[in-house]
């Protein structure tokens, strides 16, 4: 298992009420990716290098408690589903005690090539559906 994501949430995140507006939730969770792809060894620049783009194809966000300006969270991502041609990752976030669950969401994405024509991972690269294959974590 990889550490988690640590995140300091900033000001400019949040509404008028003090809380981590919605809209900001999304860039946490690609923050996260981005995170977890180099931990595990595969950044997305490679991937990009290689002509492997992932776009999201969906976002689905619970907000079970509300993060505040200056609060710690600790998000723990995991690829949950794969096929050849898309996958599909899982995220909670916890305070910094790391004891409460705060918020719970799922990204679906795509393998397409630079033209953004979809593409058989495991056909073109069995090398990276296999890293990604390895990674798959069901619990």
């Amino acid at each position: 298992m990889t550490e988690p994501y640590y995140r300091k949430i900033n000001y400019y995140e949040t509404d008028q009420m003090g809380i981590v507006h919605h809209s900001n939730y999304p860039r946490i969770l690609e923050e996260c990716r981005l995170d977890y792809m180099e931990k595990i060894g595969f950044p997305y620049k490679k991937m990009e290098e290689m002509g492997i783009i992932i776009p999201v194809l969906e976002i689905h966000c619970y907000y079970r408690q509300s993060i505040k300006y200056d609060d710690e969270v600790y998000v723990y991502p995991k690829i949950t589903k794969l096929t050849p041609v898309r996958f599909e990752m899982e995220y909670k976030m916890y305070d910094k005690s790391k004891e409460k669950l705060l918020h719970t969401a799922v990204t679906a994405h795509c393998f397409v090539d630079s033209e953004f024509r979809p593409m058989n991972l495991k056909r073109r690269f069995p090398e990276v559906y296999e890293m990604f294959r390895e990674n798959i974590k069901t619990d």
